[in-house]
């Protein structure tokens, strides 16, 4: 047994597990009336913000949109599963919100003429109206960077990283912090607050092929889950449309993420196009390259099917090649590297798992079932995106629901702790790895195979029992308390896989991103519900 001294426990008034969008801004609004302590799995900046490319949704141009259209394609987007209290607040309080961060200093792209504040607001797919504020194609980093900068710059929160959650601690139905694992010193670490918010984002790489980071392995949900915290929503993985498809040198690198090719380069005019050189999504929407996500990726998934292919091409031929590098600067320069030229020759595409609508279920304020556990951002499920994210609402989403969700913690939070902490326990098993990296290696290939193959973008009943007897299997090997980050990262996997399946054989109909091939309509009389579950 390994005893705790004081160097090993930290205490703070808010604790909050993940440096993205959503624990940044819940950081920045915290500090402002207690200690804060946020924990990183990596290094700080390295997240799923800092790679979103497009933009970020507001409707800021009050001549051409309002919040209520917005609100309008959020909904429709959605499928019929929005809250549409959660999108009112999304839309309207995001307003709000971005033009906080533009007086932090964040360099958005500005326009010619003062239409949209002076702003270039791209469009972007199921999207009626240009409200995408976007910084290049380097969106998210450039809101990194500039919430980053405001928290290093006030200096009142304390960032812990390389720290990855193993357990929440709870007592009585109360969230006391977390055990945690110090990735560089090996040591296994307590930290206790007054409140928790989990910001931990989303569960990509539980998919062979995903545009999201390294480390999102559901980690947040899982430990919630496995503390009691009810989850929702697991069914609906949202796949973008446009992933770079690697060429053969890269294809062997199971973990790599994708390179995303953002949907505003199809809003500024770039085509689908099949093998045969074909466009084709006048036969599957009206709204053609812009249709909603899920129709995308559908459709592009049915051409690969019908010509034997592992992609399809998207054209930006049409649009001038210095508009092109200027709007798109990152992804000229990474097709570059690649040995393509995006103002030539077409993209070679396909779909990649890519946001996550369900995880820890909360309410507007970002309250989960257990008191003192707060999520917000991607791995929340308050019903905002429903069954399929509107394009470029994400980091709005983050931005949001980090900031509201400090705002409750502040108004719940106890005016002491010692009542809480009194009978923690103060030993914890030493950690001590149990698999072999190519043992880890080989389980995380079977999990991301099966899901992308069974749980992906088109599903049956077939498919979704192969999965889950995979997972059964799985988990039934790894009956040990995990004592390595990557082990921590497979349980979690195999967790939120298992939850994910689960969710998706129950809903027997289609509805936004979880399509089922054996139920292809939406049926509203028996599933406009969100499905919960609980230990």
């Amino acid at each position: 047994m390994q005893e705790y001294n004081k160097s090993m426990i930290k205490t703070g008034d808010l604790l909050i597990i993940g440096g993205g969008i959503a624990g940044l801004s819940a950081a920045l609004e915290a500090s402002k009336y207690g200690q804060v302590i946020i924990l990183t799995k990596g290094k700080i900046g390295e997240t799923a913000t800092k790679s979103a490319q497009g933009g970020i949704a507001a409707a800021i141009d009050k001549l051409h949109d309002s919040a209520d259209f917005h609100l309008e394609d959020t909904l429709a987007a959605g499928a019929g599963l929005c809250d549409e209290k959660a999108v009112r607040i999304l839309v309207t309080e995001g307003v709000e919100r971005v033009k906080e961060l533009i007086e932090m200093g964040a360099q958005f792209d500005r326009a010619e003429t003062e239409a949209g504040g002076g702003f270039a607001l791209a469009l972007e797919g199921a999207h009626k109206q240009r409200r995408i504020l976007h910084a290049g194609d380097a969106t998210g980093e450039e809101i990194q960077r500039t919430l980053g900068a405001k928290i290093v710059a006030e200096n009142k929160v304390k960032i812990c990283q390389q720290t990855i959650g193993i357990e929440l601690i709870i007592k009585d139905n109360h969230c006391l912090g977390i055990k945690a694992l110090d990735l560089v010193s090996g040591q296994t670490k307590v930290f206790l607050a007054k409140a928790t918010i989990i910001a931990t984002g989303g569960v990509g790489q539980t998919y062979l092929y995903t545009t999201n980071p390294e480390d999102a392995t559901g980690d947040g949900i899982a430990m919630a889950y496995r503390a009691g915290a009810e989850v929702s929503d697991m069914e609906f993985v949202q796949f973008h449309p446009t992933s770079l498809v690697q060429s053969a040198e890269f294809k062997d690198i199971i973990a790599l993420p994708r390179f995303l090719i953002s949907e505003a380069v199809r809003g500024e005019g770039a085509k689908l196009l099949n093998n045969k050189g074909e466009r084709f999504m006048d036969k599957y929407d009206i709204q053609k390259e812009l249709a909603p996500r899920d129709i995308v990726s559908r459709a592009i998934f049915e051409e690969m099917k019908q010509t034997n292919s592992e992609h399809v091409f998207l054209s930006l031929a049409g649009i001038n090649p210095e508009v092109i590098k200027k709007r798109f600067p990152m992804i000229y320069k990474t097709c570059l590297e690649r040995g393509l030229d995006i103002t030539k020759d077409n993209i070679p595409v396909a779909p990649a798992a890519h946001y996550f609508m369900g995880g820890i279920t909360t309410d507007v304020d970002g309250k989960t079932n257990i008191n003192g556990l707060y999520a917000a951002g991607e791995c929340a499920s308050l019903g905002v995106h429903g069954a399929n994210r509107l394009a470029s609402n994400s980091l709005l989403d983050g931005l949001v629901f980090g900031h509201r969700a400090a705002l409750a913690a502040k108004i719940q939070l106890p005016t002491s702790t010692s009542s809480f902490l009194t009978g923690i326990q103060t030993h914890h098993p030493t950690s001590t790895s149990h698999l072999k990296p190519n043992e880890i290696q080989r389980f995380k290939l079977i999990i991301k195979s099966h899901m992308w193959k069974n749980v992906g973008i088109i599903r049956s009943k077939e498919s979704l029992e192969q999965a889950k007897a995979m997972i059964s299997s799985v988990e039934k090997q790894l009956n040990f308390e995990p004592g390595s980050k990557e082990e921590i990262e497979l349980k979690n996997m195999v967790l939120v896989a298992k939850l994910i399946t689960q969710a998706a054989l129950e809903r027997t109909e289609s509805r936004g991103a979880h399509f089922r091939q054996d139920f292809p309509r939406t049926n509203n009389q028996n599933w406009q519900k969100h499905l919960t579950c609980k230990i």
